[in-house]
């Protein structure tokens, strides 16, 4: 059995040098577009989180829930067995608005507990914002256009408060009072 052989040519004198540099280079440019890639990803909810919580003014509460005063009110804060009348803005980490109202009445022990805790917190006429973990707005659920696992920010004013006990005697009191009124054509 006869072999024929093959003539190689012979590798130009610096060639595996030039190849090992091109692989580098590739490699150090993918390394590169793969780190400017993450950069646009947003950090997860508990990164961003304990990253927040070294902010300048940025309390954290023993919940997880994040608060900072933007404007101090006064007098004394509600309980849960009161109504607010709050304004507010709640976004996303993103910046995504998804919902905003200047002036709503909300029963304290009526809203996600993050959002509960911030509100006893705060003093009549006060501004604070909140960031309020997963675990006490709306957990691993998504509600409308608020996808499951994300941290609330919101912007909230403290307009004022009642008892929901005072309310409910006003309402009664202007029930009777309509009852009591003489109606026309009688």
């Amino acid at each position: 059995m006869s072999t024929t052989a093959v003539p190689l040519r012979p590798v130009a004198k610096g060639s595996l040098t030039r190849l090992w540099v091109g692989i580098a280079v590739v490699a150090l440019a993918a390394g590169g577009l793969a780190w400017a890639g993450q950069q646009g990803v947003a950090p997860s909810p508990a990164a961003f989180l304990t990253q927040n919580s070294h902010a300048d003014g940025v309390v954290t509460t023993e919940s997880g829930l994040q608060y900072k005063v933007l404007s101090e009110g006064t007098g004394a804060s509600p309980t849960t067995t009161d109504v607010a009348l709050v304004g507010y803005k709640g976004a996303l980490l993103d910046g995504t608005v998804f919902d905003e109202n200047p002036q709503a009445a909300m029963p304290i022990d009526g809203v996600v507990p993050g959002f509960s805790e911030g509100l006893q917190k705060m003093k009549k006429g006060g501004q604070y914002r909140l960031w309020i973990p997963p675990q006490l707005g709306y957990g691993d659920q998504a509600a409308g256009p608020i996808p499951a696992g994300s941290v609330l920010v919101f912007d909230v004013t403290l307009h004022d408060y009642k008892s929901k006990a005072e309310l409910m005697q006003r309402m009664q009191q202007q029930q009777q009072m309509q009852g009591a009124a003489p109606h026309p054509g009688n």
